[in-house]
């Protein structure tokens, strides 16, 4: 199976590729002649992106879309979570509405040397929700001046084993990745509406 992956050079790190003539990699969308998967962790969210990926003619295209669903995809798309930090786990978040594809998906991954879970297609899958919320909430503590973002970060890592503090997290991921989810969620469920100094920063990052 030819696999060929559009990261950054960090992204590359995270998912720390071993590089073959199986498994090629870029930072830009090139034409490859008998494509089996695509993957592209550097989706932008724009319809240009989209019409150059199936330019490709790639018959399997995995897209980094935390946000935008499925319904904004043609049907050969898959949504995985590739968010900085999560590309380093063992586990890799997927959305997808087709079986054949599921299977073709799960082929790519075991290449990959990473576990598929099926997760249902909506905006945030469900890792990065959870880390959105905890993020936000730790912005409300910085606002209503609870404690500092480094006595917060190094709390959160002794207390509860987090990878890393909130802040510290948030600053990773990218606070306008971060704004930009809390913003989509807020919507439809008020308990995600981003904190007044969490939106300050993403504007400002």
């Amino acid at each position: 199976m030819k696999i060929h992956i559009i990261a950054s050079e960090e992204q590359k790190k995270e998912l720390n590729l071993r590089l073959n003539t199986d498994i090629t990699w870029s930072e830009q969308i090139s034409a490859i002649d008998s494509l089996d998967c695509l993957i592209d962790l550097l989706y932008n969210h724009s319809s240009e992106r989209i019409v150059a990926l199936k330019k490709t003619n790639a018959p399997l295209i995995l897209v980094n879309s935390v946000i935008q669903t499925l319904i904004h995809f043609p049907e050969n798309f898959v949504r995985i979570n590739g968010w900085p930090t999560f590309l380093k786990r063992e586990i890799v978040e997927v959305a997808a509405n087709d079986e054949t594809l599921k299977k073709k998906t799960e082929q790519v991954c075991s290449i990959l040397e990473k576990k598929v879970e099926w997760v249902p297609d909506i905006a945030g899958f469900v890792t990065p929700r959870v880390v959105g919320m905890i993020i936000n909430e730790a912005y409300f503590a910085l606002e209503e001046n609870v404690s500092t973002k480094e006595e917060t970060d190094i709390a959160m890592k002794l207390g509860t084993n987090y990878p890393y503090g909130p802040f510290e997290w948030a600053q990773l991921i990218g606070l306008k990745n971060v704004f930009s989810l809390l913003e989509t969620l807020s919507q439809s469920q008020y308990r995600y509406k981003p904190c007044t100094l969490l939106k300050q920063e993403a504007l400002l990052s």
